[in-house]
């Protein structure tokens, strides 16, 4: 590897060495390929200048700065890899752009809502096809187990017990593998999902639990398109910052209503934190108040209990 070697090349150096110590960096991969087309093609041949992390970061799509600043962010530790062994390279500055990340408030589904898009979900092509009941119970599994459309969709045959009624989560976030016990009610959905999903012969000896129709396992790009598909067809706008319904919305309204029903029971949310946070696969329980959405029922609850806590009153 020299200065003079194509972006591509030292990127291709810079993954190989951080997967070979551990790190997937899927999404970080892919943004630095982009990043070494964009640069190749320009015939460049020389270090990683802040100027040229710029060019880049600015060349999104949209022009948004905010997008801009993660771009920076995924540059950073490539730039300080190509800086250990070209003292020419250049680090960009942090928040060059400004702030990288953001919260946009989630929209909280209302159980009439998670209906709708179920039955919705129910109407996708082909008709009468276990297309739309992957789908439906996708949607239902993940509001009513919290979890992410990744661990949803790699989910096998042997990771769902039926008996016992607890899912296998094997690689969660940051490769984590937890235990997911399910309600009887979730359990019995599942149940009645694998009873039509197996009237097809040609999904009966695959491995993943969730296909969809000749046997096709289930991947987040097919799920993400027909639920894209569902949305339109509703024509809904949500309710909080973003512009259309979210698929992971279901996780947040999974928190907010866990939080909702242990203020309701008088529950001490400071010592249930830390299993709800294990519950959803998150590493801090910051994470897990990061995805607490302030619900007008849940600020009613909350000023109930300080009401309480201000008047004596047992909490």
């Amino acid at each position: 590897m020299n200065a003079r070697s194509t972006m591509q090349s030292k990127v291709q150096a810079y993954l190989l060495e951080r997967r070979q110590a551990g790190f997937a960096l899927k999404i970080e991969g892919e943004q630095l390929a982009r990043f070494a087309r964009f640069t190749d093609a320009t015939g460049y041949r020389g270090p990683l200048t802040i100027a040229l992390a710029s060019s880049w970061a600015v060349a999104n799509r949209l022009g948004h700065r905010i997008t801009a600043a993660r771009r920076i962010e995924v540059l950073r530790p490539f730039a300080r890899y190509c800086r250990s062994w070209d003292r020419q390279s250049e680090i960009p500055p942090l928040r060059l752009f400004g702030p990288g990340h953001r919260r946009l408030t989630p929209h909280i589904y209302k159980d009439a809502e998670l209906r709708t898009l179920m039955r919705a979900a129910l109407k996708l092509h082909p008709p009468h096809g276990l297309r739309g009941h992957t789908c439906a119970t996708v949607i239902g599994l993940i509001a009513a187990c919290g979890l992410r459309i990744s661990e949803a969709v790699a989910l096998r045959r042997e990771d769902v017990d039926l008996e016992q009624g607890v899912l296998q989560i094997r690689h969660g976030k940051f490769d984590k593998a937890r235990l997911v016990p399910m309600h009887s009610s979730t359990r019995n959905a599942l149940q009645r999902y694998v009873q039509r999903r197996d009237q097809d012969p040609q999904c009966r000896d695959g491995g993943a639990f969730f296909v969809f129709d000749h046997g096709r396992e289930l991947t987040r790009e097919r799920l993400h398109y027909a639920f894209r598909t569902v949305r339109k067809a509703l024509r809904r706008r949500p309710r909080g910052g973003h512009r259309r319904y979210r698929l992971h919305d279901a996780r947040h309204t999974f928190v907010c209503r866990r939080l909702e029903l242990w203020y309701q029971q008088g529950v001490d949310i400071d010592q249930h934190i830390l299993a709800l946070s294990t519950y959803v696969g998150h590493a801090h329980p910051t994470d897990t108040y990061w995805y607490a959405t302030a619900t007008p029922r849940l600020m009613a609850l909350a000023a109930r209990r300080l009401d309480l806590l201000a008047g004596g009153g047992a909490a």
